[in-house]
């Protein structure tokens, strides 16, 4: 694991801590945890504008670090960092093909109060592109 992929594991380590009781012990990295997630960010949402930026900035980077974290341990991939967006990117399957994720601006999004923004929806259709992929494919989740 690459040094990026080192820092996204701490963050999503420190948000499985900070959290974990909130989950009712559910933060396990699985993808069916992505639900209690969903849950939690659905609650923040409901808070976010009572936030300051940085609070709001912190939780983004936990959860999106987190969600990686439920990716990598899947699918495995290298981290690369998106400059245009400034955030990570966990890219699965390279050379044959390239199936990407990025998870911030939809954390982001879902604490904005974007229903649409649904967390497991999103992870399901990385993760069954990430299955089905054939070499050439090339798609971005974010």
């Amino acid at each position: 694991m690459n040094e990026l992929g080192r820092e996204v594991a701490n963050k999503a380590a420190l948000a499985v801590a900070q959290f974990q009781k909130r989950a009712g012990g559910k933060l396990d990295y699985s993808p069916e945890s992505l639900a209690v997630v969903e849950e939690m960010l659905a609650e923040a949402a409901e808070y976010a504008d009572q936030m300051d930026q940085g609070s709001v900035n912190a939780l983004v980077q936990l959860m999106g670090s987190y969600i990686l974290q439920v990716a990598y341990k899947e699918h495995g991939g290298i981290f690369y960092w998106h400059d245009a967006e400034d955030q990570p990117v966990l890219v699965v399957g390279e050379p044959a093909f390239r199936v990407a994720l990025m998870t911030f601006s939809k954390v982001s999004g879902r604490l904005s109060g974007d229903e649409g923004d649904n967390i497991p929806f999103f992870y399901s259709g990385f993760s069954e592109r990430a299955t089905s992929a054939t070499p050439g494919t090339d798609a971005l989740y974010m």
